[in-house]
């Protein structure tokens, strides 16, 4: 077997070992990687590779299966590892901080990767970080009855729980040379200002919120608060619902199902600050169902594909635009109600939580 071969079949082999890590990309968690950075000696997806290409002074990348590798190289590899480089990158990531997973997009996972190996924001020896849940700068907000975007200056203050901003006539000139614009006028490295300035902001929001969950529910542990930072929708999407007689008129409305606190929520618009209104799924056990298909007697007005939702107070009937949005619907509802309850849940519904802005 020539040495192409051979250090091709140990490659393979190095990621299927067993507490390596390497069986999972080492930025986004994706399953199967089969490419590297062997500067680093960690196992990436196709996704990250491509990231990692933009700094070559830190990261250089192989395909496993389609490049030649050197005795050397897989050697590197095989003292390194996924699990021992993230060790060293990422000793000390902040609770707050979101890692973003194998289907986010892009953006987050560049500015995940540039913090780690680039800026080396996370290392056990790096520079202090400063308190995260209080930031100040310029953003472009978008009006509220217009598409229009304005520029006004937003103050995070994390001890209060308060985002402020402020409109143009209030914005004090003098600060404004300290801070970038988000969608910034000209030049490749303003554009990169720019979304490296969104993530922190994302991230600043995230550690104001932790903090306002610790306060909030002081007797649930840190990990069992984080997930519920931010919201990450299990499913999203138009539907038509009709009112608690089903003889009103069925109206369109943008709905987001949110699994972690277990709420079916509802938007006129799909960028709509506030919902109108939401419905709390709770479970089977608690009389909690999910029903294809409409009431007798009921019908909608432009889509024909129906559910109904029951709970212990009333019925709920939606329609779908397809079928094929009904049975991805009907999964998702029977997904929630299907999970056992946890103390958040019964905290949040008897609290009132759910209306607090998220990240």
């Amino acid at each position: 077997m020539g040495d192409c071969e051979r250090n091709k079949k140990r490659l393979l082999e190095l990621l299927q070992a067993a507490g390596t890590g390497n069986a999972h990309c080492a930025d986004c968690g994706a399953a199967d990687p089969d490419w590297a950075s062997y500067k680093l000696g960690i196992f990436i997806c196709l996704n990250c590779s491509g990231i990692h290409r933009n700094f070559p002074d830190i990261s250089k990348v192989k395909s496993v299966r389609l490049d030649f590798w050197d005795d050397s190289i897989v050697e590197f590899m095989t003292h390194n590892g996924n699990l021992r480089v993230k060790a060293k990158y990422e000793a000390r990531v902040p609770a707050f901080y979101y890692i973003p997973q194998a289907n986010d997009c892009l953006v987050l996972k560049e500015q995940w990767i540039r913090a780690k190996y680039e800026r080396q924001e996370f290392m056990a020896d790096g520079k202090t970080i400063s308190s995260p849940g209080n930031r100040e700068g310029f953003l472009w907000k978008r009006g509220r009855d217009k598409a229009q975007f304005l520029r006004r200056r937003f103050v995070l203050l994390a001890r209060e729980g308060l985002l402020k901003y402020y409109t143009k006539e209030e914005i004090d000139q003098s600060n404004a040379r300290r801070s970038y614009p988000v969608w910034p006028q000209s030049g490749t490295k303003d554009i990169f200002t720019a979304i490296k300035e969104i993530v922190d902001w994302f991230n600043a929001l995230r550690a104001a919120r932790l903090q306002y969950l610790k306060v909030a529910f002081p007797e649930l542990p840190e990990s069992e608060l984080v997930p519920l930072i931010t919201r990450n929708y299990l499913k999203q999407g138009f539907m038509e619902k009709t009112g608690p007689k089903q003889r009103e008129p069925f109206k369109k409305r943008w709905f987001a199902l949110d699994p972690q606190e277990r709420r079916l929520l509802y938007y006129k618009n799909p960028l709509d600050a506030f919902e109108q209104g939401q419905v709390f799924l709770g479970s089977k056990e608690q009389g909690y169902e999910v029903y294809e298909d409409l009431p007798k007697g009921v019908r909608g007005n432009r889509w024909k594909a129906g559910l109904t939702i029951i709970t212990p107070e009333r019925r709920f009937i939606f329609t779908c635009p397809s079928e094929k949005e009904q049975r991805e619907w009907l999964e998702s509802f029977r997904d929630v109600l299907s999970r056992p309850l946890t103390p958040l849940n019964l905290l949040s519904k008897i609290q009132g939580l759910s209306y607090i802005n998220r990240a």
